[in-house]
Order: structure tokens, then C-alpha cells, then sequence
């Protein structure tokens, strides 16, 4: 479909009404003459100018408003774009809406069609599509310091100067072998563009040594609160996240499916897991809730093991072992039910503290404790350009095809042919991660979760 016969897309794009300004956008062809059909002019360019909307059907004021108009292809979109600042109001909205919807050629917008024209248009990338979408669901001042970077470039313009790189080099050993005949085309032309594609193997793998905090940092540390049953768990659970989450019970077993909550220590994002009680068990259901919580865990960036230092068996509690995982921090508590004094130096943890989920008693230290360790967790990610699998998982195959490009150039009699493929398919990787080629598969999962009117 072309540019010309392509549909007028239009939408509410601020948020639910009621609300003090509500935005209705416009973009496409038909843009200009729905503004106009409705205003009965055209402002200048992009200057705000105060106008009346009218229903076209019957003349009747809908409202007053700010009328502002884009045109192609200095626009949001790429293409025409109006826009009305109405009265935020159920009733204007939706009149408004319903005039738009009988203008010839003109219809409600999908779900992430405005960001998928602009990309289409060469307005945006596909990374920084990513971070546009990341910036809206960014919930703490990290996530939105990284998402606003990736949107103005921070991985697509690194990615679109290695490809550049590679293209060149590529040229070079095209040439070899288109020209190989000519006389004034040098020998080593291969070379210097083995040369080219280490440097640029070592700096893209550079990229990737990151430990995943890019992507951490986008989707959140994941902090696991786990240990035998009625150590106080739920009740340190609730106590972090500020709110009655989850149910504290005096029985055994009580947390059987994992709860989680979304938190913000320190402008960074962190997942907190409650877990099932970890014990042998005959209950199949409890047996159940027992495997998932040594499974996620395992799987958690860091596992707060929680004990009750005032059982009877005391010594029974410092023996139970947590499920293995990268980090384990030992959280002794119920310190307010046993004698001063009573805490013992524990040096098989990375950290051990003492504290009372129930009053609350210490637990502002550990707070301050998990504060200082997501900051030195992200501490390299916000300088990472890797936020999302798919940007991993096309850098890795950038990467292999290089190495296979190196190996097969170090071979006695290396082809030039193999060479060239190699390299192409490194340069074909960092296009799809901008979206320069061959990218229609995965548009429909970028854009699906994007809101309408975006």
C-alpha cells in the first residue's frame, strides 16, 4: 500500500478521560482535510492556534480547543499529522471520535500503528521503537534514564557504525573477487578487511560481557525471599513491600504459590519473590509449592534466607541450607522473641543480619542493605548498550559469523567467497537489530503491546 492510499489513522493518545487536556491525533493523507472539515481552517505549521470544533454532520460546537498541524514529512509519523488539545471529558472525546470515524478515508487507530508508521517512514528504528516502549513502562528513574538513551541512539546508532564497518570491509573482498584480473586493483585487499572484522569481534563482544544488566536492569533484580516454614517469611515480605501482600499465618505451610511484588530501592527496580516453606513434605500440594520455590530460587538474582532464631531447635535452623543461587544473604529473624545477646557470627553467607519481621526492629538496615546492593548490581548497566534479548541474541550471531570469517581467513587456502558470506551475514544481523532488512516476522510482537494512540 502506498503512502497516498494507505488510511487516515486517528486516536485519543493522552490518557483516560475524564483528565484536564485530552490529545486526539491524526496521520495520514486524509489528515489535512479531517482537521480542516472540523475547524473550518487550517492553522500554520506547527503553531497552536485556538479554534472551534464543529461536527461536520450538523454544526454543532463540540468544543474549543488547540489545533496544531505537521506536515510531511517533519512529523512525528512521517506523515501529515493534525492534532486537537481538547477538554479531557468523556462526552467531548467521544464526539469528536465519532466525527473523525465519518470522514472518508479515515479510521481508529490499532495499538502501536502511529510508532510503526514512524518506523516504517524512517522516523525511528527498531531499537529505538524498544525504548520508547521501554520509557513508557519504565517504573523507577534507572529504567527511564536507560530506556530515553536507547530511544535517541545508544544501541541503534552503535549498531548502524558497526555495520557501516562491516559493509566496507565486506567491499573489499568483494572486490578481490569481482576484480581479481584488473591490474589496478592491490593484492591484500582481504587484509585489511580481516583487520576490520576482528576489531569489530572484540567490540561487540566487549558489548555483550555484560552480565545481562541491561536486560536486569530493564525487567528488574529479582530478589527471593525463601527458608524453612513459619521463619517469617510472608511477614518480611509484607513488611518490604509496604503493604499486606501476602497472608501471615501461625501455620506451617500456609504460602503455597509464590507472590510477587514490584519494588523501587533507590531509583532501581527490583522483583521480590515470597516462597513456599522449604521442608519435606508428604502433602502433594505443599510438595508442589516446595519445588517451585527452590526453582525460582535458583533462579533469583539473590536469595534472602530467612530463619527463626527463636525455635526450639535453634541449632536445627542454622543448619537448613537454601537452594543454590548466585547470591544468598542469611536474615535471622525474630530477634525480638529471644534474649540480647543470643546472635551468633554466621561466615558462611556473603551477608548475615539480624531483625524482627514482626515489629519491624533492624529491618530498615536491610532495606538500606538491598539498596546499596541493587545500586552496585546496575552500577555498569546504565553505561550497557544490550537491554533486550533480541538485541543479545542478534549481537552473539554478529559475532559468530565473524569468527567464522576469521577461522576461515587463517586457513592455508582460505576462500574468499566463504569469507564474504560471513561477512554479510554479520552485516544482515546488526540490520535486522535496526530493522534496515528482513524484519517483518517480529514487527508484530514489537508493536502488539504498545497502547492505541501511540
Amino acid at each position: 500500500m502506498t503512502a497516498t492510499n494507505r488510511p487516515t489513522i486517528f486516536a485519543l493518545s493522552s490518557g483516560r478521560p475524564p483528565a484536564a487536556i485530552a490529545v486526539v491525533r491524526v496521520s495520514g493523507p486524509s489528515a489535512r482535510a479531517a482537521l480542516e472539515t472540523l475547524i473550518g481552517r487550517m492553522p500554520r505549521p506547527r503553531q497552536a492556534t485556538l479554534a472551534r470544533v464543529r461536527d461536520p454532520a450538523t454544526g454543532e460546537a463540540i468544543d474549543e480547543a488547540l489545533a496544531l498541524w505537521f506536515p510531511a514529512p517533519h512529523s512525528e509519523t512521517g506523515e501529515d499529522v493534525a492534532e486537537l488539545q481538547l477538554h479531557g471529558g468523556h462526552a467531548v472525546i467521544a464526539a469528536v471520535l465519532d466525527a473523525l470515524g465519518r470522514i472518508e478515508g479515515c479510521r481508529l487507530a490499532e495499538p502501536g500503528e502511529f510508532t510503526r508508521r514512524a518506523f516504517e517512514n524512517g522516523r525511528l528504528d527498531l531499537t529505538a521503537v524498544e525504548g520508547l516502549a521501554d520509557l513508557i513502562a519504565a517504573e523507577t528513574p534507572a529504567q527511564r534514564r536507560q530506556a530515553f538513551r536507547q530511544l535517541k541512539g545508544l544501541i541503534g546508532d552503535r549498531a548502524e557504525a558497526w555495520r557501516q564497518r562491516l559493509v566496507e570491509a565486506l567491499a573489499l573482498v568483494e572486490a578481490r573477487i569481482d576484480f581479481s584480473d584488473e591490474a589496478d586493483v592491490p593484492e591484500d585487499l582481504v587484509g585489511p578487511a580481516i583487520h576490520a572484522a576482528q576489531q569489530l569481534r572484540d567490540e561487540i563482544a566487549a558489548a555483550l560481557a555484560d552480565g545481562h544488566r541491561g536486560e536486569r536492569l530493564r525487567d528488574g533484580l529479582v530478589v527471593a525471599i525463601a527458608g524453612p516454614p513459619n521463619a517469617g517469611k510472608s511477614t518480611l515480605f509484607n513488611r518490604l513491600a509496604r503493604r499486606e501482600a501476602a497472608i501471615v499465618s501461625p501455620y506451617p505451610g500456609t504460602t503455597r504459590d509464590i507472590i510477587e511484588v514490584h519494588l523501587g530501592l533507590d531509583g532501581y527496580p527490583v522483583t521480590l519473590l515470597d516462597t513456599a516453606g522449604i521442608r519435606d513434605s508428604a502433602e502433594p500440594v505443599e510438595q508442589e509449592g516446595v519445588r517451585r520455590a527452590r526453582e525460582r530460587a535458583a533462579a533469583a538474582d539473590l536469595v534472602l534466607w530467612v530463619i527463626d532464631v527463636s525455635a526450639a531447635d535453634r541449632a536445627a535452623a542454622l543448619g537448613s541450607k537454601p537452594p543454590p543461587a548466585p547470591a544468598i544473604w542469611l536474615i535471622e529473624n525474630k530477634i525480638d522473641l529471644v534474649a540480647k545477646g543470643g546472635r551468633r557470627e554466621n561466615n558462611e553467607y556473603q551477608f548475615s543480619c539480624s531483625i524482627s519481621a514482626a515489629n519491624g526492629d533492624r529491618v530498615d538496615l536491610l532495606v538500606e542493605r538491598l539498596a546499596a546492593y541493587a545500586r552496585d548490581y546496575f552500577s555498569a548497566a546504565e553505561s550497557g548498550i544490550v537491554t533486550r534479548a533480541r538485541h543479545r541474541c542478534l549481537f552473539e550471531d554478529t559475532v559468530a559469523a565473524l569468527t567464522r570469517a576469521l577461522a576461515e581467513a587463517e586457513k592455508p587456502s582460505a576462500h574468499e567467497e566463504l569469507i564474504a558470506e560471513e561477512l554479510r551475514a554479520a552485516a544482515t544481523a546488526l540490520g535486522r537489530l535496526t530493522g534496515r532488512v528482513d524484519v517483518e516476522d517480529i514487527l508484530d510482537v514489537i508493536f502488539r503491546d504498545f497502547c492505541i494512540g501511540k
